[in-house]
């Protein structure tokens, strides 16, 4: 028996779209609202049965581990009412589901799809705890970016689950329930989502000592230290405190092996500056650093289509017009309705008739 697990509220325009994509993908859905005004209650009565109420507390992980707790499957999945399921992922996570039994995992981990550019493909995305044995008795922690953190035996599966997002969220509501904890301490994953709160809040100066503590402290998630150490360089960038934040972007260097994205960032500092061979060299080297796995963020354009759209102008730049063409041409088989590698197409084709047509005068 499998359950899925949800917390709603206010939710009336995402949830019947969510609700809709896992139709009869469940044997129970366990819904608990946290106190909606809207038609959310309704919308999940009509698919679910019963819905269960919870008084909000400002703590997401009580609200969830409530959920879980109400559910009666002996596997137990968790959704946000902005989740679906798109249709290609159906089937592969009904062939998940039909080996839970044989494989027994305690956690499963899925692809989240988070980011999508114009055209619907994927442009960010990680992996997260998705369906939990309920034997294990596993539980969500933290009050706001709450996570279960894996134990037991953990299995990777291939079936996604996109988050599309159809409004934004209210704003400083994370930034509240996060500076309430600040006031008794921090650890290290909160501290770093702490810190983008108060970034996206327009406060650099915080921001950016949240983010230096995060990624200097060694009992943090690498993953979150190398994401800490490029934000406070961004922070310091907008500080305008460029040296400080070209230094604290290179210390990522001192983590771990280059990421695809971070290659692209020295890249374009070293590209604004002029120097095209080190700006040339960090953008070749970002597509062999790409990785698709390997439990941090994926961002997908930069082990691709931007060190290659990027190469192009370098190239060009460089009067290398042949290795420019080329690159523009691989940025296009990853999307051939880009503009900018279209008016590229155009470009290049000009060029050839400028220089048939000197030759012709020659």
């Amino acid at each position: 028996m499998i359950s899925l697990c949800m917390i709603v509220r206010d939710e009336e325009l995402a949830l019947p779209r969510c609700l809709e994509s896992v139709k009869g993908l469940f044997d129970e859905m366990i819904i608990v609202d946290t106190g909606s005004v809207d038609n959310t209650r309704r919308i999940a009565e009509e698919a679910a049965g019963k819905v269960y109420d919870f008084e909000w507390t400002d703590d997401f992980s009580a609200a969830r581990n409530y959920s879980l707790s109400l559910a009666k499957g002996d596997w137990l999945m968790w959704l946000d009412a902005d989740d679906v399921i798109e249709s290609r992922d159906r089937e592969l996570l009904k062939e998940l589901f039909s080996s839970l039994e044989s494989e027994r995992p305690d956690v499963v981990m899925l692809p989240y799809n988070v980011g999508f550019d114009e055209y619907g493909r994927v442009t960010l995305s990680y992996e997260r705890e998705r369906i939990f044995r309920a034997a294990a008795g596993l539980r969500f922690v933290g009050a706001v970016h709450e996570a279960v953190p894996p134990c037991g035996k953990v299995i990777h599966g291939k079936a996604a689950v996109s988050h599309r997002k159809l409004r934004p969220n209210p704003p400083g509501r994370n930034l509240k329930i996060l500076e309430k904890l600040a006031k008794t301490g921090l650890e290290p994953r909160m501290r770093y989502y702490y810190a983008r709160e108060l970034a996206e809040a327009g406060r650099p100066e915080e921001a950016a000592e949240n983010f230096r503590l995060c990624a200097e402290d060694p009992a943090a998630w690498l993953e979150n230290r190398i994401s800490a150490q490029k934000e406070l360089a961004d922070c310091l960038l907008k500080l305008g405190r460029r040296e400080e934040s070209d230094k604290a972007l290179f210390k990522t260097l001192m983590l771990a092996e280059p990421r695809a994205d971070l290659c692209c960032e020295i890249g374009r500092r070293f590209l604004e500056r002029g120097e095209l061979a080190a700006a040339k060299f960090w953008y070749e080297l970002a597509p062999k650093q790409f990785r698709q796995s390997g439990g941090g963020f994926v961002h997908a354009d930069y082990g691709g289509y931007i060190p290659y759209m990027q190469l192009c102008v370098i190239c060009d730049r460089l009067k290398d017009y042949s290795s420019a063409e080329n690159y523009n041409a691989l940025a296009g088989k990853i999307k051939p309705e880009s503009e900018a590698y279209l008016a590229n197409l155009a470009y290049f084709a000009a060029l050839k008739g400028v220089s048939r047509k000197e030759e012709d005068q020659s």
